[in-house]
C-alpha cells in the first residue's frame, strides 16, 4: 500500500537516483514523472511534502523497514553530500579509494543488508558522469562490484526503465515532435516527391542519415516518391566510387530511392537556363578577384561588372565554357542585390570554371553550376514537391525561390529542420579526414566514427536510429545532443532478440572446484533467451571444475551461499588468496536445494576448457570518444583535443555457442553488456566483439585518463 507519491522530472540534473532507487526498492510510494517539478518531491498521505533527496531517502527507508545504524548511516550520508560537490579528480579518487577499502570485506556499506546508506551513496555515484568514468579504470574492484550488484537488482532495473520511458515520453510529447502529425504544407497523397541529394565526395554520417530518413519518411507517409540525386557539380572532390559507397550506406539504413539521378544529367539544361538569365539581365559575368569579391559582398559594394551589357556577358560566359585561360578568369553571378541585409542575396556566384575532367561527363564541360543554382532548378525539373533542408540554409531560402521565379519554373515547397549534432562528435569531412589520414582510426567504417558505417558497426540498429530521428520532430533548435537517448532506444530494439552468452576475462579468471558436481562433463540444452524461445537453444556444459570472474570471487564471504546461474546454489567453503588479495582458487559445495531468491550474488561461470568441450577465445572491444571536448569551437585546434587512447581490448573466454554467430549478430554477454560480433581477427583467430553502449551514463562517460586493460590506439 503506497504511503505517498514521489514526484520526479526526467530533466533534473543531477538526477536524484538515490530517491528513485530507494522508492522502487521499498515499494512504499508511487513514482510519478512531472516535467514541471524543479526538485524531487515526496508528497505524503497527510498532504505534507519532503523535497530534499537525503530526507526523502531517510523517509522511504523508514517506511520500508530498512534497518540501519543511525550513527554510521549519517557518516555515509555526509560522504555522499561531500562527494556530490567535489570536482577535483584527486579528491574524488581519495573518496573512491576509501569506499573501495571499506567494501573489501563487506557486501554492503552498513551491516549485512541493504540500507539507505547504500542507496544514498550509489545514487551519488550514478548521477556523476565523472565518477562513473573514473570507475572504469578497474582500480576499485570492490566498489564496482557493490555498485553493479545494486544496479542489477530487479527493483533498480525497473526504476531505470521508468526513467528511460519518461525521457522518451517527454520527447514524444513536445510540441515540435507533434509537428510531424501536421505533415507537409500542401502535400497530397500520391503526389509528394522528396529528394536526398548527397555530394559523391565521401561517406554518409549520422547527420546525412537524418536527412535521408526524413525524406523517406514523408515519401512513404504520402505514398509518394523518393529521389536519390547525386549532386555531382564539383569534379575536384567527387569520384564515382563514392556513389557506390553512398548507395551502400543508404542500404545499411534500409533506404532505397524510387529513382537514382545526377545533377550532371541536367548540365545541358542548366547551361541553357544560365544563358536565359543573362539574356534577361538577371545574371552577369565577373572577373573580380576572390578576396575582393568577398569584401564587396560583405560591405555591400557593387562589382564593376554588375551593369555590363548583355552581349559582353554572353561572350564571357561562352569563353568560360571553353575553359580557356581567359575564360578561367570569369565566373557568373546572379543579379539579385548589392546590399540586401540577407547576405545570401548579394549577387551569389552560380557558375564557375573547373578544367578537371568530370567522373561522368569527362571533358565535355569546363564550367559547372554551384549548388545554390543547380539545386532549386533540378528540384523543379525533377518534379520535387517538397525540399527538406537543414535550417542552416534558411537564409538561402529566398535565394532558392529567386532562382525558380527568375526562370519561370514551378515553385518547390521548403521544409527545414535542425542539423543533428552530438557531444564529443565531429561531422566535418575535413576533420574526419585528418583522423583517417593520420592513422588515428582504421578507416571510414571505424566504430569510433559517426559515419553510417561506423555507427552500424558499433551496433546501432536502423530501427533505433529511425525512432530517434522521428522523436526529434521538426525541431529548429540547434543543440549538441547527448548519445544516451539513441543508445537507450537501441537497447530496447536488441534486448528481445539478443541471445545470452557468458564470458570470463582471461587475466581475471579464477578456477573453482565444485563438490557435488558431475565427475564427467554433462551437456544440457537451454534457451538462448529465457523470455524469447524463438531466439533458439544453446548447449551448456556442467563439470566439477569451473571458472568464475575475479571480481565475483573477491566478493564472496566465507560460508556464503551464492547462486551459479542456470545451475543452482552453492556454499563457499574455502578461498585461497595471495598476498596482494587476488583470489587464486575457490572450493564450492553444490546445494541445489537452496532457494536462489534468497541469495544476494548470482554469478556467471564457465566449465573449464577441455579437448572435448573447448571454450572460445574472444576479444572484447570498447571505445572512447575521439575528442575530449564536448563541442569544438571555430578557433579550437583539433590536435589539442584528441583523446590519446580510444580503443580498449580485453581477452576473454566465451562459451562455445558463440561460434554459431555470424558477423553483425547481436548478443548479450550476461552481466557485461550487449555486443555485436565484428568478425574473426586474421592474426590471432579470436572472435572480436564490440561493446554496444546501452544509454547508461557509465557506458557513455569519457574514459580519457582512465587506465584500461590493453589500450590500443
Amino acid at each position: 500500500m503506497a504511503s505517498g507519491t514521489l514526484f520526479l522530472s526526467s530533466k533534473l540534473s543531477p538526477f536524484p537516483y538515490s530517491a528513485l532507487a530507494t522508492a522502487s526498492y521499498t515499494a512504499r510510494v508511487e513514482v510519478t514523472y512531472d516535467e514541471e517539478v524543479i526538485k524531487p518531491t515526496l508528497r505524503l498521505m497527510n498532504g505534507s511534502n519532503i523535497d530534499e533527496e537525503e530526507d526523502i531517502v531517510h523517509a522511504l527507508g523508514k517506511a520500508g523497514g530498512l534497518a540501519e545504524d543511525s550513527a554510521k548511516a549519517a557518516s555515509f550520508f555526509a560522504l555522499a553530500k561531500s562527494l556530490s560537490k567535489t570536482t577535483a579528480v584527486p579528491e574524488i579518487m581519495t573518496t573512491l579509494d576509501s569506499l573501495d577499502d571499506h567494501l573489501a570485506w563487506r557486501t554492503f556499506l552498513n551491516g549485512h543488508d541493504i540500507t539507505t546508506a547504500d542507496w544514498i551513496v550509489w545514487g551519488t555515484v550514478k548521477a556523476s558522469v565523472r565518477i562513473t568514468g573514473l570507475l572504469k579504470n578497474g582500480k576499485h574492484v570492490h566498489l564496482s562490484r557493490w555498485s553493479s550488484y545494486l544496479e542489477s537488482l530487479e527493483s533498480t532495473q525497473s526504476a531505470l526503465a521508468s526513467l528511460t520511458a519518461a525521457k522518451a515520453n517527454k520527447a514524444r510529447s513536445t510540441k515540435v515532435a507533434a509537428g510531424f502529425a501536421l505533415g507537409l504544407e500542401g502535400a497530397k497523397k500520391g503526389q509528394v516527391v522528396t529528394r536526398f541529394p548527397p555530394e559523391p565526395s565521401g561517406y554518409l554520417h549520422i547527420g546525412h542519415a537524418k536527412a535521408a530518413m526524413l525524406n523517406q519518411y514523408f515519401a512513404n507517409m504520402y505514398e509518394g516518391k523518393l529521389i536519390i540525386r547525386f549532386d555531382d557539380t564539383n569534379p575536384s572532390k567527387e569520384r564515382s566510387e563514392f556513389e557506390v559507397t553512398i548507395l551502400e550506406d543508404l542500404a545499411l539504413l534500409e533506404i532505397k530511392g524510387d529513382v537514382v539521378t545526377h545533377t550532371s544529367d541536367y548540365f545541358d539544361q542548366l547551361y541553357e537556363l544560365a544563358v536565359k538569365l543573362i539574356q534577361s539581365g538577371k545574371a552577369y559575368t565577373d572577373d573580380t578577384e576572390r578576396e575582393k569579391m568577398q569584401f564587396e559582398r560583405r560591405e555591400g559594394i557593387a562589382s564593376v561588372h554588375r551593369n555590363d551589357n548583355i552581349e559582353d556577358n554572353l561572350k564571357h560566359f561562352a569563353e568560360m565554357k571553353t575553359g580557356s585561360d581567359e575564360g578561367l578568369r570569369w565566373c557568373l553571378r546572379a543579379k539579385m542585390s548589392v546590399d540586401d541585409p540577407n547576405k545570401a542575396l548579394r549577387d551569389p556566384v552560380i557558375y564557375r570554371c573547373n578544367p578537371l575532367p568530370h567522373h561522368r561527363t569527362g571533358d565535355k564541360w569546363k564550367i559547372y553550376p554551384t549548388y545554390d543554382f543547380a539545386c532549386p532548378v533540378v528540384d523543379s525539373l525533377e518534379g520535387v514537391t517538397h525540399a527538406l533542408r537543414t535550417n542552416e540554409y534558411r537564409d538561402r531560402n529566398p535565394q532558392y525561390w529567386w532562382m525558380t521565379d527568375a526562370l519561370g519554373l514551378r515553385k518547390v515547397n521548403i521544409w527545414d529542420f535542425s542539423r543533428l549534432n552530438f557531444i564529443y562528435t565531429l561531422l566535418s569531412k575535413r576533420k574526419l579526414h585528418e583522423f583517417v589520414n593520420n592513422g588515428l582510426v582504421r578507416g571510414w567504417n571505424d566504430p569510433r566514427f559517426p559515419t553510417v558505417r561506423g555507427i552500424r558497426r558499433r551496433g546501432l540498429t536502423v530501427e533505433a536510429l529511425r525512432q530517434f530521428m522521428l522523436l526529434q520532430g521538426p525541431s529548429q533548435a540547434i543543440v549538441s545532443l547527448e548519445w544516451d537517448s539513441i543508445w537507450a532506444l537501441n537497447k530496447k530494439a536488441i534486448d528481445p532478440i539478443a541471445p545470452r552468452h557468458w564470458a570470463i576475462l582471461e587475466n581475471k579468471k579464477v578456477p573453482v572446484t565444485v563438490k557435488g558436481g558431475p565427475s564427467s562433463p554433462e551437456v544440457k540444452t537451454l534457451p538462448k533467451h529465457k523470455k524469447n524461445p524463438d531466439v533458439g537453444e544453446k548447449k551448456t556444459i556442467y563439470t566439477s571444475t569451473i571458472l568464475i570472474d575475479q571480481e565475483d570471487a573477491v566478493s564472496f564471504d566465507d560460508q556464503e551461499e551464492i547462486t551459479l546461474m542456470d545451475w543452482g546454489n552453492a556454499f563457499v567453503r574455502s578461498k585461497v588468496v595471495d598476498a596482494s588479495g587476488r583470489v587464486m582458487s575457490i572450493e564450492l559445495d553444490l546445494h541445489l536445494e537452496g532457494d536462489f531468491k534468497k541469495t544476494k550474488k548470482k554469478i556467471t561461470w564457465l566449465s573449464q576448457s577441455t579437448p572435448e568441450h573447448p571454450l572460445t577465445p574472444v576479444t572484447l572491444l570498447d571505445y572512447d570518444y575521439l575528442i575530449t571536448k564536448k563541442k569544438l569551437e571555430e578557433n579550437d585546434n583539433l590536435k589539442d583535443f584528441i583523446t590519446p587512447v580510444t580503443e580498449f581490448r580485453e581477452a576473454a573466454l566465451a562459451d562455445a555457442n558463440v561460434k554459431d554467430l555470424k558477423k553483425g549478430d547481436y548478443l548479450q554477454f550476461e552481466r557485461r553488456g550487449y555486443f555485436i560480433l565484428d568478425g574473426e581477427n586474421k592474426e590471432d583467430g579470436r572472435l572480436e566483439f564490440i561493446r554496444i553502449p546501452d544509454g547508461k551514463a557509465a557506458g557513455l562517460a569519457s574514459k580519457a585518463g582512465a587506465s584500461t586493460t590493453e589500450p590500443d590506439r
